[in-house]
């Protein structure tokens, strides 16, 4: 049956990734069976297979072999090292810069000889060294790192939107591209003010940034591996001094579980509540959470203060999120914000238009509903009301009287005694969930 999260729990067992989190099997709805630990980060047990259960007692020569295990799985190289080997790297002529492809690592003149069988690029170039994000392989199992990048013009955009609404510092949780692209413009033009702290779970990006750029985070559990320095790091960051405003934007994989996020979010919120600056009493810490529309009811359970723009983000190597002959035209990717909607300005050029009603840019194939009165659709496509369901559903969607709701016309209406997994009614699958449209 489908598992629920009951959290980070104090006193929880680490595998290499942090502390792990705490689940339980449930049935209709109701607890049931014991609960376990696993890992946070990968939801895949071929990647990750700690498993603990939370009643299970742990004999010493286990627990040993588990820190002796969580140990041997930590990168070659603390960042520190990293950093100094860099300083190291950028000194070498262009001739003796390697980059070991099967060990994601640049190399050292005295390091060839125990990477001599494997594959390397030669005469890496300080541009190079500025885009890691395009050095460095896509660690492509989904659920985990799912590093899709952002398309160049997505990651423009959202650059200069930031730019344009005032922010001079980004917290780039699990976005290195963003990241990268600040960092370039810092080293291109003088007058650039923005500076970005990059947050991820991906440890090779220690190479290429230093700890004040850099920290290895776990999205997941929020844990910083760099243990109470890095946290000071991130901290530090969010203070913001002489009034340079700070926002949160962060590209989690969407495989992710929604509940585990948003309780770290929650957690880097509240760090930045705690900087005690003036004025931060009521309000939250800004922040663009990009997730794919059909997440919108989740997010807002756990964000009341968000709410979803129309703007399409694009991926650079993900075949079904990017525009063009091979992808779908349509991306499903959204930016979900706490600011308010009429700020954010989309680009008229690229289909979006204002909505004077609902104070917001939407995209130019969403109509605005007279009956809900706002712009309804959700994919880009003109959505039609439905008199019976009360609400605005998709184009190819028909109302089912057996079902007594919109769906696919061939769907199959099984009257089932069990609830649906997402809404707990009778009648229909958790696939053909209404609540999930």
């Amino acid at each position: 049956g489908p598992l629920t999260l009951l959290g980070p729990a104090p006193g929880a067992p680490s595998c290499p990734h942090g502390p792990a989190l705490l689940f339980v099997k449930t049935s209709q709805g109701k607890e049931e069976g014991r609960r376990f630990y696993a890992c946070s980060a990968c939801r895949d047990r071929k990647d990750c297979n700690f498993f603990q259960w939370e009643d299970e007692k742990v004999s010493e020569t286990r627990l040993a072999a588990r820190e002796e295990y969580n140990r041997n799985h930590q990168p070659p190289f603390t960042h520190r090292q990293n950093v100094d080997r860099y300083k190291n790297f950028i000194l070498l002529p262009l001739s003796k810069r390697r980059f070991c492809q099967e060990c994601q690592q640049l190399l050292l003149p005295a390091e060839w000889e125990k990477h001599l069988d494997h594959q390397f690029l030669c005469d890496i170039t300080t541009a190079q060294l500025k885009s890691p994000s395009q050095l460095l392989y896509p660690l492509e199992n989904k659920k985990t790192n799912a590093q899709y990048l952002f398309a160049d013009r997505s990651c423009q955009f959202l650059l200069n939107l930031l730019i344009d609404l005032g922010f001079r510092r980004v917290l780039s949780v699990g976005t290195p591209r963003l990241h990268e692209m600040i960092q370039s413009r810092v080293s291109q033009e003088e007058e650039f003010s923005v500076r970005s702290l990059l947050l991820d779970i991906d440890f090779r990006y220690s190479q290429f940034y230093t700890e004040d750029e850099f920290c290895h985070y776990n999205m997941f559990n929020h844990h910083f591996f760099g243990g109470e320095a890095a946290r000071e790091t991130c901290r530090k960051f969010l203070y913001e001094e002489n009034g340079e405003r700070v926002i949160m934007v962060t590209d989690p994989p969407f495989g992710g579980l929604v509940e585990a996020l948003a309780s770290s979010f929650k957690k880097l919120m509240a760090m930045w509540k705690e900087t005690e600056k003036e004025g931060h009493d009521n309000k939250e810490m800004p922040m663009f959470w990009i997730f794919p529309y059909f997440f919108e009811s989740r997010i807002l359970d756990f964000f009341p203060s968000f709410s979803m723009m129309d703007y399409q983000v694009d991926y650079d190597n993900h075949a079904l999120y990017k525009h063009g002959k091979t992808g779908r035209r349509q991306s499903p990717v959204r930016i979900f914000t706490n600011l308010t909607p009429s700020m954010i300005v989309l680009p008229e050029e690229e289909g979006y238009r204002f909505c004077t009603v609902c104070q917001r840019y939407v995209s130019s194939g969403n109509q605005h509903c007279e009956i809900c009165n706002s712009c309804t659709s959700k994919d880009g496509r003109r959505w039609k009301h439905c008199v019976l369901c009360k609400k605005c559903v998709k184009p190819s969607w028909f109302h089912c009287n057996n079902c007594n709701c919109c769906t696919l016309q061939k769907h199959s209406c099984e009257k089932t005694d069990i609830g649906c997994f997402v809404c707990g009614k009778a009648g229909h699958k958790r696939s053909a969930c209404p609540s999930l449209s």
